[in-house]
């Protein structure tokens, strides 16, 4: 893969100019564009697969945990109006440790709320941000688009694109094209990495008894268990494993693999009687040293990947998004260079400290509970126990696993971005 192309971007007219430009039109890039639509902006947005495409990896089968939070957010920028008729609530959580005395178990009524959280399928996120995306004021998409080179000048970024397309300059660009960036790579940003040898294992499964809107997390002695309530009686299963065991998994026929997962997870929702196409994805850390440079800017996987447990992920990603529009407003208001680093330095410490704290706490959990040694077991136990009997503790947990500590966005406050 080729270096950095660093050059001045300023002395090239013939290349189209935006405002801002975002490199990826998953689930987060597309958010972002969406919600900085409308504002006399001139969006560009660049996605490497054609968004009806089987292949297009943000929108494939996945079930996605959204916190409350995050639905403020999809109703701040016109998404959840679309979404809400296919979301699943999450009512509750039971947290337990297979085999073991200690759980916790959080419910909305405690916090004040229609529900903790919701379930959604990632394709039909994806159903839901498309017409938004193509009919949307001031947005244009370049699908299918490959990223060839990048160069960096003073008043401007410049984006090559494989085959005879020009190329494309902004004020800033928007780096949102995941856990493998090609924007990051060819900009050399450097990036701290932890592979933990673990895939999850993701199905739908369909039990024998109604889900009620809970969702389950039972950590086991060879990784975190998740059942996640979905529509039509169905639930989602995220299984860790280790890269062997999940392929062994994967190669089970149906009765087989449902025989595997209902030993692990138990009988709380009866007989586990069907279960859809499986699939595995690997699991790694992935936090990048740089989220900002000037002119350009790092959000959602592209600046940070987490461990799959507590379904942090994606939220952390749409908070990036709803942290970085209100700057970049503010910005616009102000008449600031908005892709000057002075800019984007406020984005990147406003997001610090959630960024390090949802990393360390997934990589904690992802550790400590499938630690073997028997005095941690009791610690995790008496922790669980401990949180179960404090209210404060709980409610605490309960913020957090809802997006809704810390300093929040204005969107995730149910406020609009002005």
């Amino acid at each position: 893969m080729s270096g950095p192309e660093i050059g001045s971007a300023g002395t090239r007219p013939t290349a189209d100019l935006f405002d801002v430009l975002v490199a990826g039109g998953g689930m987060v890039g597309a958010s972002l564009a969406v919600a900085l639509a409308g504002r006399d902006l001139r969006i560009g947005v660049l996605e490497a697969q054609p968004f009806d495409s089987a292949t297009q990896p943000s929108y494939d089968d996945r079930a996605i945990a959204l916190a409350y939070g995050s639905r403020r957010i999809l109703e701040g920028i016109g998404i959840w109006q679309r979404l809400e008729p296919v979301a699943e609530p999450i009512l509750s959580i039971h947290v337990s440790n297979r085999g073991q005395f200690g759980f916790t178990r959080l419910d909305y009524r405690d916090e004040s709320v229609e529900a903790l959280g919701y379930m959604v399928a990632a394709r039909d996120l994806g159903a839901a941000l498309a017409p938004v995306l193509t009919q949307a004021e001031g947005i244009e998409l370049f699908c299918p688009a490959r990223i060839r080179g990048v160069r960096i000048g003073p008043d401007a970024v410049e984006v090559s694109l494989a085959g005879d397309r020009p190329p494309l300059r902004a004020r800033l660009l928007v780096a949102a094209d995941g856990a493998r960036s090609r924007v990051r790579d060819l900009l050399g940003i450097p990036v701290h990495g932890r592979t933990y040898g673990h895939h999850a294992v993701i199905a739908n499964l369909t039990p024998e008894h109604a889900h009620a809107g809970m969702a389950f997390e039972r950590f086991t002695d060879t990784g975190p268990l998740a059942m996640l309530p979905m529509s039509e009686g169905r639930c989602a299963l995220v299984w860790t494993l280790g890269d062997e065991a999940a392929r062994t998994a994967l190669d089970l026929d149906d009765a087989a693999f449902l025989a595997r997962v209902q030993e692990r997870f138990g009988h709380r929702l009866g007989r586990l009687k069907q279960v859809g196409r499986r699939a595995a994805y690997p699991l790694r850390q992935v936090y990048a040293r740089e989220q900002a440079r000037p002119r350009v800017v790092l959000i959602g996987n592209a600046a940070h990947t987490v461990h799959p447990v507590a379904g942090q992920g994606f939220n952390l990603g749409l908070r990036d998004v709803a942290a970085l529009a209100e700057v970049l407003a503010g910005a616009v208001a102000c008449r600031e260079d908005f892709g000057a680093l002075q800019v984007l330095d406020r984005y990147t410490a406003w997001r610090r400290r959630d960024h390090r704290r949802v990393l360390l706490a997934t990589d904690a959990l992802a550790r400590v509970f499938v630690n073997p040694l028997r005095l941690v077991g009791v610690l995790r136990n008496l922790g669980m126990l401990g949180i179960d009997l404090l209210p404060g503790a709980k409610h605490l947990l309960a913020r957090q696993a809802m997006g809704l500590a810390g300093r929040l966005p204005r969107l995730a406050r149910g406020l609009g971005l002005d």
